[in-house]
């Protein structure tokens, strides 16, 4: 059933890139949200044009979007949408914002697709089948200690203050000489984990639409993905653990950054 989906996912890929391509660096309407956060003209239009493919081919699974809200929550299969993540990154006229697509199977993330449309760099990661970076297969790299590791947030200004502190003794754990983290890049960091070239992305707040692409691209990698108890995301983690979640690119890592936190 998951393969079944793969080359839809793929085709609501090239759909949200379409309509997000033309306006990049364009002329387009945004709004404020009632979080602060921006929305486009683009990420509705990526997200519309999804749903309506949606709609037509699977009118049995569910839809969360990041836009349109929900439907048909409690059915088995359901797919999770966000037409741009990064959006701050799409209006600064950077192309390291991405389109993410999930499928979840009773709520775990079987299925999930990073979509960097400008620079048309594709991560998928499928349940049992591994991950691919533009069809080929893609490797996280090893990671023989936290000291050295390259880590990444997109900006430290999303965490609380007891969030901040729990991150930097990792950074002080990972620099010990001098801190240089990689800050930026909101969903293109872990398909750069899932590829090998960063090796532990921490962040918090993170919604469903998120982080349930996410899942599948990191792990089948290599990787791992967990909150910050060490616990896997399911499709409840936003809620039961205020999104705060882990990428590693060697697993074997989490024992020491979890110390590391001190509990967070």
């Amino acid at each position: 059933m998951i393969l079944n989906n793969t080359d839809l996912a793929q085709r609501l890929a090239d759909a949200a890139g379409e309509a997000i391509r033309p306006l990049f660096r364009g002329d387009w309407q945004a709004e404020e949200k009632e979080d602060f956060s921006a929305v486009t003209e683009a990420d509705r239009a990526a997200e519309a044009a999804m749903r309506q493919i949606l709609e037509a081919e699977r009118p049995e699974h569910g839809i969360i979007g990041e836009e349109y809200g929900a439907v048909r929550e409690g059915a088995s299969y359901t797919w999770v949408l966000d037409p741009i993540d990064g959006t701050q990154s799409f209006v600064a006229g950077r192309p390291i914002f991405g389109t993410l697509i999930a499928l979840l199977k009773d709520g775990w993330p079987v299925l999930g697709i990073i979509d960097q449309p400008i620079l048309k760099e594709r991560w998928v990661g499928v349940l049992g089948e591994g991950t691919t970076f533009n069809g080929r297969p893609a490797s996280t790299r090893r990671c023989r200690a936290l000291e050295g590791a390259s880590v990444a947030t997109t900006s430290p200004h999303g965490f609380a203050e007891g969030e901040v502190d729990a991150y930097l003794r990792v950074i002080a754990k990972a620099y010990p000489n001098k801190p240089w983290p990689v800050y930026g890049g909101d969903c293109y960091n872990y398909g750069l984990l899932a590829s090998g070239h960063i090796d532990v992305v921490i962040e918090s707040g993170l919604k469903l639409h998120d982080y349930a692409a996410l899942v599948p691209v990191v792990e089948g990698a290599g990787g791992m993905m967990s909150d910050w108890q060490g616990n896997p995301l399911d499709a409840d983690s936003a809620e039961k653990e205020g999104g705060r979640v882990i990428a590693l690119g060697e697993p074997a890592r989490l024992e020491d950054v979890l110390e590391a936190m001190g509990g967070a």
